[in-house]
């Protein structure tokens, strides 16, 4: 250690190269540790998707004919509408069903809350065909609800609720309710009770505090479960071939059908893309409002 002349004592000049060293050495071991976990990514996510890329354009050498039949054969249009339209009315069902529930969560105290949202959860533990045959059961033309309403009197035939686009937007709603709630619940439960208590404090009636209020504050936790309920909601298949009877038709059915009866891997490889681009989309337009990290739910 030196003094120097305008004042002070300074480090000598191999200390800094010393630590240089050191955040070198660091950085070199924290990358060593990260290569596990690199080769997977790569492995089971990139390559798989760069070969699916490939896919789309290469058959016989290079061409861009799987991405010209999607924008000129009307069946491909139908089937990306009618993905979009049922995504769409699954957001908003959702939301309208899974705000109240978890307004009500986070308003109960502790204890009664973890109740409701065990119950929220407990659909969880039943696997997704599980829960897609049960709606089955229940809205086909002999199930329990058409018997019901028949024995109330209530309808003299049974209503057709299955093999149709509203038996898919039920039983898909009944799924990814609790990807609506959670990240609602996370939301509201940051917000201080202080905030509404000062707004009914100054004259505000209890919908005008909500509506100025609470419901601003809860913005972030809307957009985070829309973006996970429409994604998913994308790339549905086991419920719509069930409850769809044929007469839904969506993006992942499409790449079935190409891939199992028509064995045009090209085909359902430029669907998947064009698919994965659209997610991208959503989540970079997300991003734009609310950061990335929260619409991940890390934080």
């Amino acid at each position: 250690m030196t003094y120097s002349l305008t004042g002070g004592f300074s480090l000598p000049r191999s200390r800094p190269e010393a630590f240089r060293r050191h955040d070198r050495q660091e950085q070199i071991l924290m990358f060593l540790l990260l290569v596990p976990a690199l080769a997977v990514i790569v492995t089971l996510l990139l390559v798989p998707l760069l070969w699916l890329a490939w896919q789309s354009v290469y058959h016989d050498g290079f061409t861009l004919e799987n991405y010209r039949r999607i924008l000129s054969e009307d069946v491909y249009w139908h089937s990306f509408l009618q993905t979009f339209r049922i995504a769409f009315i699954v957001t908003a069902a959702t939301i309208l069903l899974g705000y109240p529930v978890a307004y009500v969560a986070a308003s109960l105290p502790r204890r009664w809350s973890i109740v409701v949202l065990a119950m929220v959860v407990l659909p969880f533990w039943t696997s997704v065909l599980v829960r897609a045959y049960a709606w089955l059961i229940l809205l086909q033309r002999t199930g329990i609800i058409n018997s019901i309403l028949k024995s109330l009197g209530l309808i003299d035939t049974p209503l057709i609720l299955v093999n149709n686009e509203f038996g898919t937007v039920i039983a898909t709603v009944h799924i990814l309710l609790p990807f609506m709630v959670l990240p609602l619940y996370a939301t509201m439960q940051k917000i201080p009770a202080e905030l509404t208590m000062a707004g009914a404090s100054l004259g505000g009636t209890p919908a005008h505090v909500f509506l100025r209020v609470f419901l601003p504050l809860s913005l972030p936790g809307i957009i985070a479960g829309s973006v996970l309920v429409f994604v998913l909601t994308l790339g549905f298949y086991i419920t719509p071939e069930l409850l769809g009877g044929g007469r839904t038709f969506m993006v992942s059915m499409l790449v079935s059908r190409n891939v199992e009866l028509y064995n045009e891997w090209g085909a359902a490889s430029s669907i998947s893309v064009v698919l994965l681009a659209c997610v991208f989309a959503i989540f970079w337009a997300a991003s734009r409002l609310i950061p990335v990290e929260r619409l991940m739910g890390m934080r």
